[in-house]
């Protein structure tokens, strides 16, 4: 990130005594991806804008051990979780807000078994509680007013957590109009990511689940598709890119979006 950002790491807080409201967990995507990184810097900026106390743990943080565990190699997300819990209860850390429901699953309902309880909150219910507590005043002009967006459920934040109305509340405080896919909610479809199958090419079939997706969100006519996960980002982003409709149809982070609504 360039300078124009104040992101505190907790060895820096930790250093001072400090102790951060949140603990904003940025995950691989977040930090190597270079499309998300941009989801990254919008909630940053977000954070920024309202006077958040958060840090992040900056080179201290490694993978959750999610892509490992799902891809069904065990003791390496032992490796990987003990490593991070360590760190975690290291600093004293009680909550944790991160951009990825993977990251975040994988830390609410896998670590508390290896010692890591924390409160742990995707950046869409922590998006929602500062709108709702007033600390987000949302213009809802620009860009999007009147305009329609969907919202595509990441597995791992709807079905595997039943978060559905958070990032729905986010968008709907925006002068919008929220349109929904056919399969939404717990009947929602999945990305074609999920399972580690980010990571590999699909099997042979007669269609790519991303494609199938991306087919239904082009049927509500709405041209953003808001998402808040970095896997669902990837795939659909590349489902809009197949149909060649990246000039008018865009695919966003609902970091992204509230962070435009801000004019940040």
């Amino acid at each position: 990130m360039s300078n124009t950002y104040k992101v505190p790491t907790m060895a820096e807080l930790a250093g001072s005594g400090e102790m951060p409201e949140v603990l904003f967990w940025v995950g691989c995507a977040g930090s190597f991806d270079e499309r998300y990184k941009s989801v990254t810097q919008s909630f940053v900026k977000i954070l920024n804008a309202i006077g958040v106390n958060f840090a992040v743990l900056g080179e201290e943080e490694t993978c959750t051990g999610d892509p490992a565990r799902r891809a069904g190699n065990d003791f390496l997300f032992q490796m990987q979780a003990i490593s991070n819990v360590q760190v975690l209860n290291g600093y004293g850390i009680k909550k944790i807000v991160t951009a990825c429901p993977h990251c975040f699953n994988t830390i609410k309902n896998e670590y508390p078994s290896l010692g890591g309880t924390y409160e742990v909150l995707h950046h869409s219910q922590f998006l929602q509680q500062l709108i709702h507590d007033g600390r987000i005043v949302l213009k809802g002009g620009g860009a999007f007013k009147g305009k329609k967006i969907t919202f595509h459920d990441s597995c791992y934040l709807g079905r595997a957590n039943d978060v559905y109305e958070a990032p729905r509340e986010v968008i709907k405080a925006l002068d919008v109009e929220l349109v929904e896919m056919k399969r939404c909610r717990t009947k929602g479809l999945c990305c074609g990511a999920g399972g580690a199958q980010m990571f590999k090419e699909p099997e042979p079939g007669k269609k790519d689940i991303n494609i199938e997706r991306t087919e239904e969100a082009l049927k509500t006519g709405a041209k953003t598709i808001a998402v808040g996960c970095p896997f669902c980002l990837t795939m659909l982003s590349d489902g809009i890119k197949n149909k060649e409709k990246e000039q008018e149809i865009k695919v966003m982070d609902l970091a992204e979006i509230i962070s435009q609504d801000q004019g940040l």
